[in-house]
């Protein structure tokens, strides 16, 4: 299984608080993130590969894995209140996601919701 986390500057806290609830099951995951969300997720002490930042192209480089349907979730943390120059990345991360029909969190009520359904169903 394959997890691809994302999450703007305002959000990257969240997010490893986030993926900390999950730190057990995440053992058996490929943990996948744009560069600066994941040097925060291994500071906390999870194994992540990293991609670019997001600005530089992360964005895009995990949109080509959910293209190839070799991603089984994207979580990523928007921060609706700020401004990001790089948002038409995010848009077509957003839109590969739609047309490969990925599952797509992008605050923490709806992450936790499929990532408790997808490692359920990892489990059978």
């Amino acid at each position: 299984m394959k997890i691809a986390v994302i999450a703007h500057d305002g959000k990257k806290a969240e997010m490893v608080a986030f993926l900390l609830n999950y730190k057990n099951q995440l053992d058996k995951v490929d943990l996948i993130s744009t560069g600066t969300t994941g040097g925060h997720a291994e500071k906390a002490g999870l194994k992540v590969h990293r991609y670019l930042s997001g600005p530089l192209g992360g964005d895009a480089q995990i949109a080509a894995e959910a293209a190839e349907k070799k991603v089984d979730l994207v979580v990523f943390f928007r921060d609706p209140l700020d401004k990001h120059p790089h948002e038409p990345d995010v848009q077509m991360l957003m839109r590969i996601c739609d047309v490969h029909d990925i599952p797509l969190a992008t605050n923490p009520a709806s992450a936790r919701l499929m990532m408790d359904g997808l490692l359920k169903r990892s489990e059978k």
